[in-house]
């Protein structure tokens, strides 16, 4: 095997600057604080406000990512995000077009919140094969675009946001290469979350009805699946990379609920205390969820050099992966504890 890798050398995130706490729900829908926080674990969430959407939080944490790893420019470039800014063209020749990146090859990657391991996946893949020397990784969703104001459920749990990785070409053996992967995906169960109208069989079928815009998801389907998915694939890939599941010291696994987080890490045998945990403060940030909490955890100094680290997620597809690294020594700027200034830094 080649030892050329991709190896983390920058990390960053954003949030956007409305926040809205359990309580700013409650009077707006029938549910409570106590409802949300004891069935998600989620306290509040941040959303974009009218004039920004998923480009905008993609750039403010790509700038991040870009200025921790003390770099102005990658060879590549890849977005993960389930709410593109348009169906047509791509989102990510935008975020590299107004980054000042040039022209770099860009493109989206659309797996919901398994977006960011498929689109590290993807990278990593084209960093080892000599196609790049060095990428942008990047999973932006603003899920408040595509919920139903009136659904208490679905508002309560998701948020908006977005999380970066620079990956640089080294070797397979220094500290901060992505080690392995494991990616699957059943679409079976594609209706356990989706997004019914908008594309094109509904626009050639006809079948668009009221309400199809709307993000819906069969809860306690996805909750059993999540549960098992996750689990499986982490199992999977430290089997393959010879790492004792008591030899990890952080899962960093999709931000989606209290419970199915406390659930994997039951399966896998680890503490609570390897368990990374932002989504009560954030919400479900989709394919945000997992960079952005990995930057809280290393701000945090939850996370430290030379940790074993598996990031996990599960998400509409259905889809689902694992990745796997030792944590190098890198500088993460806090992510917003209050609302953030509204506009960009940066101008289309």
């Amino acid at each position: 095997m080649s030892g050329r890798a991709a190896v983390l050398a920058g990390l960053g995130g954003w949030l956007p600057p409305t926040r809205i706490t359990n309580d700013d729900l409650a009077r707006q829908l029938d549910t409570t604080d106590e409802w949300i926080t004891t069935r998600t674990g989620i306290r509040q969430r941040f959303v974009v406000p009218p004039g920004l959407s998923t480009s905008d939080v993609a750039i403010e944490a790509g700038a991040r990512a870009l200025a921790s790893a003390g770099t102005d420019s990658v060879g590549l470039l890849v977005l993960a995000t389930s709410t593109p800014d348009h169906p047509c063209p791509a989102t990510a020749p935008e975020v590299a077009g107004r980054l000042g990146l040039g022209e770099i090859p860009a493109f989206d990657v659309a797996a919901v919140c398994t977006g960011f391991v498929y689109a590290l996946a993807t990278a990593s893949s084209m960093i080892r094969a000599g196609i790049a020397d060095s990428a942008l990784v990047i999973g932006a969703d603003t899920f408040s675009t595509i919920l139903d104001p009136g659904d208490r459920t679905t508002r309560a749990i998701f948020g908006d946001g977005a999380g970066a990785m620079v990956l640089r070409a080294g070797s397979l053996w220094e500290r901060g290469a992505l080690l392995g992967f494991d990616l699957a995906s059943d679409g079976s169960q594609a209706d356990l979350i989706t997004v019914p109208g908008g594309g094109s069989e509904y626009r050639s079928k006809g079948l668009a009805a009221p309400g199809d815009e709307f993000f819906t998801m069969q809860g306690r389907s996805v909750f059993r699946n999540a549960v098992t998915r996750m689990s499986e694939s982490s199992r999977r890939l430290a089997k393959q990379l010879d790492w004792p599941l008591e030899s990890i010291d952080r899962l960093v696994a999709h931000q989606a609920n209290i419970r199915i987080l406390t659930a994997v890490g039951n399966e896998l045998g680890l503490p609570e205390e390897k368990l990374v945990v932002n989504l009560d403060r954030v919400g479900n940030t989709v394919a945000a969820s997992i960079p952005l909490a990995l930057a809280d955890a290393v701000h945090t100094g939850s996370i430290a050099p030379g940790h074993r680290l598996l990031l996990c997620g599960f998400g509409g597809g259905l889809t689902w992966g694992a990745a796997a690294l030792e944590f190098p020594e890198v500088s993460v700027e806090p992510l917003p504890g209050s609302p953030a200034p509204a506009e960009s830094t940066y101008t289309k």
